[in-house]
C-alpha cells in the first residue's frame, strides 16, 4: 500500500490484526512509530500472547468467570485447529489417489495451512477478547468463524464431486 498515503490497508487485515490499523506518525526519528502500523500495540499483544502475566496491565481485572469462558473459547478454537490438522495429515497419508492430480495432496495442504491459521487466530482472538473486557469496551466481533465455516463446506463439496467422479470410474 506504499504511494497510496490516503489508503487503508484491506479490511480483512483490518479486521483479523487491529494491530495493523494505520497509526498516527508519532515523531520525527521515534523507532516504533511507521505511517501504518504501531509497532508498540503489535510487540505489546505479542507479549500477552506468550507471558500475559508480565504483559502491561490495562483497565481492571474482569470478572473471573469471564475469563475463563474466554480461555474456553480459545481452547475450542485450538480444538479445532488440531482437528483440521489431524484431518491434513489423515488426507495426506490415508485417502487413496483421486481422479484429479494432486488433489489429494491440494486438500491435505489446505486442511494443514486452515488449522495453523485457526491456532494463531485463537490466541488472538483470546487476547484482544480479554483486554476488551479488561477495559469494559465491547467484545471484538469476529467473521473469522462464517469465513472458516465457507472454506470447510466449499472444501467438503470439493471432497464429493471427487468421489463422485471417481465412482463413475
Amino acid at each position: 500500500m506504499r504511494g497510496h498515503p490516503g489508503r487503508s490497508p484491506p479490511i480483512i487485515l483490518h479486521h483479523a490484526f487491529p494491530q495493523l490499523r494505520p497509526a498516527p506518525a508519532g515523531p520525527p526519528g521515534e523507532p516504533f512509530w511507521t505511517a501504518r502500523v504501531n509497532n508498540r500495540r503489535v510487540i505489546g499483544d505479542l507479549r500477552q500472547w506468550f507471558d500475559p502475566e508480565r504483559a502491561e496491565r490495562v483497565g481492571e481485572p474482569p470478572d473471573y468467570r469471564f475469563s475463563l469462558a474466554n480461555e474456553r473459547t480459545f481452547l475450542a478454537w485450538i480444538r479445532t485447529g488440531l482437528a483440521l490438522i489431524a484431518g491434513g495429515l489423515a488426507c495426506a497419508q490415508f485417502l487413496p489417489p483421486l481422479p484429479i492430480a494432486h488433489l489429494r495432496e491440494g486438500i491435505a495442504v489446505l486442511l494443514l495451512l486452515l488449522g495453523a491459521l485457526v491456532a494463531l487466530r485463537a490466541v488472538d482472538h483470546w487476547a484482544r477478547t480479554e483486554r476488551a473486557m479488561r477495559l469494559k469496551q465491547d467484545l471484538p466481533g469476529s467473521r473469522f468463524p462464517a469465513v472458516l465455516a465457507i472454506v470447510v463446506a466449499l472444501g467438503a463439496l470439493l471432497l464429493v464431486v471427487a468421489v463422485l467422479i471417481q465412482a463413475s470410474r
